[in-house]
């Protein structure tokens, strides 16, 4: 699959680019929540972010650690932020209409690496189908449909050679073995030909055997089932790993929000009880949310790039079954064309075995039949006379 890892050597980078971009703009913010913020008043003001999976915006709470006096938390701004992306079974998608619009990796060809990225849900109400395992079934759909293919034509096998026995047979009944003449002859050789089209018929037989079924059969052998079940566990470790990472995504924006919502508390204390104790509960509680928040860049980080191999796989893995299924179809083509290129061929050598005797039946000669036939049965040439007195 060299040639088709070259060609989309340009989607993979422009992706690794955007993730890239991504994780410098993760850093940067990473930066920014470790320094302190300078607010109008000279005071040092926290960041910090909350964010709910599956939900249209997002609220960025501005915590500040004040000191006595100052303006109280509840005047705090919030700002909502409309979300452009959404996580369905731990593969995050743009939402429909945000974002630039995006092209196909194969325009005008309904390739497969552009068009099975989502699972397919199950009508049943089970779980929902991974989009590769739904090429995985393609697969193995396909390699039943030629095998029932070759079943078909082992039962055409089959009536060609029964055909050509009842054929023989019948070619040696002694039906109508005392016509005589041209007529007799004509029938010797209709006779003869049934023979002849029965031998026609059973090399047509044994050539559909040889040329058609058998090689319906054995293309892709057992070991392709094999290579298939590798295809599968290798993409399904990948869409493990991507599950395992957006677990820990999840985990490190819950841990985010504890943090917050500890440094929330602690910073309402203080307007209440002043104290060295407070304020130092307060510098705890936003080291560990900086913490939390670093750890949840550092995670979302690692889920981008175990996604981006993930997409990279899929690509190439797509493509490669997409290649088999080309070959697939030529394949059975090729057999299929060979099965019609027997056929005619056993119509032109069933033609040649009754052109003799429409060659004969052409002579067929019924003054002639009559002129052989008296010949050999005659009783006599005088006739009766009248009797005398």
């Amino acid at each position: 699959m060299q040639t088709g890892r070259t060609t989309l050597k340009g989607f993979f980078h422009l992706h690794k680019t955007k993730c890239s971009k991504q994780s410098r703009l993760q850093k940067h913010l990473s930066k920014m929540a470790g320094q302190p913020k300078t607010s109008s008043t000279g005071q040092p003001v926290r960041a910090h972010e909350t964010r709910t999976s599956n939900t249209k915006s997002r609220q960025i709470e501005s915590f500040a650690a004040l000191p006595p006096g100052s303006v109280s938390p509840a005047k705090r701004q919030i700002k909502e932020v409309k979300e452009t992306k959404a996580t369905i079974n731990c593969v995050t998608f743009p939402l429909p209409g945000e974002g630039p619009e995006q092209q196909l990796l194969k325009p005008d060809e309904w390739s497969y690496c552009d068009y099975f990225w989502a699972d397919k849900k199950d009508p049943q109400g089970a779980t929902s189908l991974p989009g590769f395992e739904v090429l995985l079934q393609k697969q193995l759909k396909g390699k039943q449909m030629q095998k029932e293919m070759s079943e078909f034509i082992h039962e055409r096998t089959k009536i060609e050679e029964e055909y050509a026995k009842n054929l023989s047979k019948l070619s040696l009944s002694p039906l109508a073995a005392q016509e005589e003449g041209t007529l007799g002859e004509a029938w010797t050789q209709l006779k003869k030909s049934l023979h002849d089209e029965a031998e026609v018929h059973l090399k047509f037989a044994n050539k559909l055997h040889t040329e058609v079924e058998k090689p319906l059969l054995t293309f892709r052998g057992d070991h392709f089932k094999k290579d298939l079940k590798k295809y599968d566990h290798h993409m399904a470790d990948l869409r493990k790993q991507l599950a395992s990472r957006f677990a820990s995504v999840e985990k490190a924006r819950k841990a985010l929000a504890d943090r917050q919502k500890d440094l929330e508390v602690k910073t309402q204390q203080l307007e209440v009880k002043l104290s060295n104790k407070t304020e130092e509960d307060i510098k705890k509680a936003r080291r560990k949310s900086t913490q939390a928040g670093d750890d949840l860049m550092r995670c979302v980080d690692l889920y981008n790039q175990t996604q981006s191999k993930w997409f990279e796989e899929m690509v190439t893995a797509s493509m490669e079954l997409e290649k088999l299924e080309v070959e697939r179809i030529e394949w059975i083509q090729q057999h299929l064309r060979q099965y019609t290129t027997l056929r005619h061929e056993t119509d032109m050598f069933n033609q040649s075995t009754v052109e003799p005797v429409d060659q004969l039946l052409q002579n067929v000669d019924p003054s002639k039949d009559r002129e052989l036939w008296v010949k050999e049965n005659k009783t006599g040439e005088v006739r009766p006379v009248d009797m005398d007195i």
